[in-house]
Formats: C-alpha cells, sequence, structure tokens
C-alpha cells in the first residue's frame, strides 16, 4: 500500500527532505548542507541531486520503507529554478491554493529516484514588458509561497493580509480577502546585517555577533530604526561606532541596534514600492525566527503604519515550506 509521502525543501544553502505518514503525520527527516548556491559556484547541479537523492535514501533505509510505498515526492523552493533541480515557470499573482495546485509539473528524475517527482511552482508579480518605470513592481519567490500557504491555513480569507518572513532575504508577501497571493517584495536586509557585523568597522562595535532571543533589546533596536529612517543605513551603521566611543560599548546592546537600523528600509518599501498591495487596514502577520520576527513585530507597532500586527509561531517541529507543500498537493487530489 503507498502509504507515504516525501517532500522535498530546497533552498539557497539546505536541502532539507521529510517523511510523511498517513494524515499529515511527520514521521522524520534528512537534511544537507547544500542548496542552489552549490549550483551557481560550480555551474553544476551535481551536488544537489546527490543531497537530495541520499535525503531520500537515508528516509527510507532508516524507517524500513521502499519506494513502492511512497505515494507522492513533492518539490518546493528554489530547486524549480535555473540552478536548482528543474526550471519550472512561475504563475503570475494572483494566484492561491488553486493556482499553485493546477500548475503542478510531475517530472521523472531517474537520476534521483524512481518516483517522479511533483514540483509546486513560484510566483511572480506580473508579465511585463518591464522598463525603469515599471519595474520596480517586479518581484520574484520560489518557496515563500507555500509557506504563506501554510500561514494562511492559520489565518483563513475574510480579509487583506501582509506576511513577513524575515530572513537572509526579507520577503513580504500581500494576500487579499479571497487568500489569493497578489504580490511579493524582497530586500537583501538579512545579508546587509550579515555584511554590517563582520565586513565593516561597525564589526568591532558588535563583536562580530548577532543579536540573540536572550539579548535581545526593544528599545535599542527601535533607536536604530529611528535613526536610520531620519538620517539613512550607512550614518545610521556609523554612528554604532560613535555609540561605541561616547555613550555605550556593550557590543549587545549596539548588535540590537544595528538590527533596528536595517529593518528601516524594509518598512520604507512596504509602504512605498508598487510592488506590494497594502495600506492602513491590511492585517500584517510576522513569521521568522526570534529574535527576528520579534524584533520586525516591533518595529511595526512602533511605526504605526498598520492598525493590526501579529506574529506567527508555527505549531510543531514541521517547517511551514513543508506543511504548505502537503496543503498544496492535498488540493490537487493527488494525496
Amino acid at each position: 500500500m503507498k502509504e507515504y509521502i516525501i517532500t522535498i525543501d530546497g533552498g539557497t544553502t539546505n536541502t532539507r527532505c521529510i517523511l510523511w505518514g498517513s494524515g499529515q503525520r511527520r514521521i522524520d527527516e534528512e537534511r544537507r548542507a547544500v542548496g542552489v548556491r552549490n549550483t551557481s559556484i560550480d555551474g553544476s547541479n551535481s551536488k544537489l541531486k546527490q543531497a537530495v537523492r541520499e535525503c531520500i535514501e537515508q528516509l527510507l533505509e532508516r524507517n524500513g520503507v521502499a519506494y513502492d510505498q511512497i505515494h507522492r515526492i513533492i518539490g518546493s523552493g528554489m530547486i524549480t529554478s535555473d540552478v536548482g533541480l528543474v526550471v519550472v515557470p512561475w504563475i503570475t499573482a494572483p494566484a492561491g491554493v488553486k493556482e499553485l495546485a493546477a500548475n503542478i509539473a510531475e517530472i521523472s528524475l531517474p537520476d534521483i529516484c524512481p518516483i517522479p517527482i511533483c514540483f509546486i511552482p513560484g510566483i511572480k508579480n506580473g508579465e511585463g514588458p518591464f522598463d525603469f518605470d515599471n519595474i520596480e513592481a517586479m518581484d520574484i519567490m520560489r518557496g515563500e509561497e507555500v509557506e504563506s500557504v501554510a500561514i494562511l491555513d492559520r489565518f483563513p480569507p475574510g480579509k487583506p493580509m501582509l506576511f513577513i518572513l524575515p530572513g537572509s532575504h526579507n520577503k513580504f508577501v500581500s494576500v487579499d480577502r479571497e487568500g489569493k497571493i497578489t504580490g511579493c517584495l524582497t530586500s537583501i536586509s538579512g545579508e546587509l546585517l550579515a555584511s554590517i557585523t563582520n565586513d565593516t568597522i561597525i564589526a568591532k562595535s558588535v563583536n562580530r555577533e548577532f543579536v540573540s532571543q536572550e539579548n535581545y533589546d526593544r528599545e535599542w533596536v527601535l533607536k536604530g530604526y529611528e535613526i536610520a529612517s531620519r538620517a539613512g543605513l550607512g550614518r545610521a551603521c556609523f554612528t554604532a561606532r560613535i555609540l561605541m566611543l561616547f555613550y555605550d560599548n556593550d557590543p549587545k546592546k549596539l548588535a540590537n541596534y544595528i538590527l533596528g537600523a536595517t529593518i528601516a528600509g524594509d518598512m520604507q518599501a512596504v509602504r512605498n514600492s508598487t510592488a506590494l498591495k497594502v495600506d492602513k487596514d491590511t492585517l500584517a502577520v510576522v513569521g521568522g525566527k526570534e529574535p527576528l520576527r520579534t524584533a520586525v513585530a516591533d518595529v511595526l507597532k512602533y511605526d504605526g503604519y498598520f492598525r493590526e500586527v501579529e506574529t506567527f509561531c508555527p505549531e510543531g517541529d514541521i517547517p511551514l515550506s513543508a506543511r504548505g507543500a502537503y496543503i498544496v498537493a492535498r488540493e490537487t487530489g493527488i494525496l
């Protein structure tokens, strides 16, 4: 009897596979520190293919499962891109669970596994043509669409929402009253934070350390946000050195200050970008890991643009991407 499902979530630096039993029951997980970044560096996706193959085989062997017991293998994320396993075209917003399900691509990759893999497409904001007058309205996602589906499962349609998914690339996903994704906005503020923390003159001020959940300091986050909003990120960051020399040299506080400063540009983008469809009545829902989740939520509340701000913490140890992929596959009737 084919009673098992495997979901594959491929990102920039990591690949994760989860084995599911009946009734959306998570059984086991296997991951590798290999992602599409390796493809970009090597010019070949052979390492990525090997990582996915090893993850699947390890899951099956460890749990005494054979391929003929696998009902479906479902893939999502950057593995559907030109630096992934296969290229699956984006679908165009607005799009929800039904549209994602209708555009799943079932592709055989025998050098990975003997079962076809069902790939969930990403979503793009528009079709074009584009030029400098409208290019800022364009954005793309691969992986965040299934994360958004998982969050939507907890926040039923009925009001417009903005999902904030902090990470190395902060992603903002707007959703309409019908539960369809209407667009997204991406920033590299997470990468900027990493660069400022490790590779600038500010590294000494923050002791090359990021904010931990235990050392989170709302006051200093908001001070960084305030100064960056007023004077810009570059000036706000150098002010961290001034603070160290003339006010308070606690690297933990200064790391919080820098965190707030890097968030400021994203708040400006959300208010002014043409990539999103949001207004003051949009419910802002902040996901991601701590302390980024709390920091972004605190800044949003302090900023005051959105009347409602909530945080989203996933239940249990099932990743949003895997849960969302399962929901999309279930919509197709293949589960």
